[in-house]
């Protein structure tokens, strides 16, 4: 007999899949990726703009059912723009429930104050090379916790010298990991880290590690 789920809450889902975790501090771990489907903004560099329309309904529990095929710890949710769906608030709590660690890829153009405290938020804050600067929502500053991530994607010396800018006007150091991320064929990370060494920052430069093992791909 086939489960019911009709009564479950539905998100729209571009893909479920299995890989190795290609960015943040989780890099390299096996982890399952959710993507949902959608995103307001048009970041100049992205990558999954196949994700922003599309997908198929799924309901909650089988999602959760999917994710739990996996025997991993690990399990990312990621977009598009997650937190465009409102029922992704639900998801990631669900997904808290199982014990697994359990992370959020949002651009931070949208709130997250609601997002269950056991989640690892990554934030992006758009640098002005994505073309989206503007849509940095900064209250979502005082919401972060010292297990979160902060992301820049640098595309140029300029968007590198905003974000030096930003993390010392808000005063992000020691605060929570901060990223500094190539983007990718845009900057050669040699130059990000000799930036990154001659001004001492204390920051993490990160290379998409699954770009290095399989190129520009989709689901891995």
């Amino acid at each position: 007999m086939s489960e019911d789920f009709s009564n479950s809450p539905e998100l729209r889902i571009t893909e479920i899949f299995y890989s190795l975790q290609g960015e943040t501090t989780l890099s390299g771990l096996p982890t399952v990726f959710i993507r949902l489907t959608g995103c307001p903004l048009r970041c100049q560099y992205c990558d999954t703009a196949y994700a922003f329309k599309g997908g198929i309904k799924m309901p909650l529990e089988k999602i959760l059912d999917k994710a739990r095929s996996y025997s991993t710890q690990n399990i990312c949710v990621t977009g598009g723009e997650p937190l465009a769906q409102p029922n992704c608030l639900i998801l990631l709590k669900q997904l808290a429930d199982l014990g697994k660690t359990i992370s959020l890829e949002t651009s931070g153009a949208l709130p997250i104050d609601q997002v269950d405290p056991r989640v690892i938020i990554i934030l992006d804050i758009k640098t002005p090379d994505s073309l989206e600067s503007h849509r940095n929502y900064l209250e979502n500053l005082k919401f972060l916790k010292k297990t979160d991530q902060i992301k820049f994607v640098i595309c140029s010396k300029q968007d590198y010298e905003f974000s030096k800018n930003f993390i010392q006007e808000n005063k992000l150091i020691n605060f929570c990991e901060i990223l500094f991320s190539p983007s990718y064929t845009q900057i050669n990370p040699a130059d990000l880290a000799a930036w990154i060494l001659e001004d001492q920052l204390q920051v993490r430069l990160q290379i998409q590690l699954h770009k290095v093992l399989w190129g520009d791909k989709t689901g891995v």
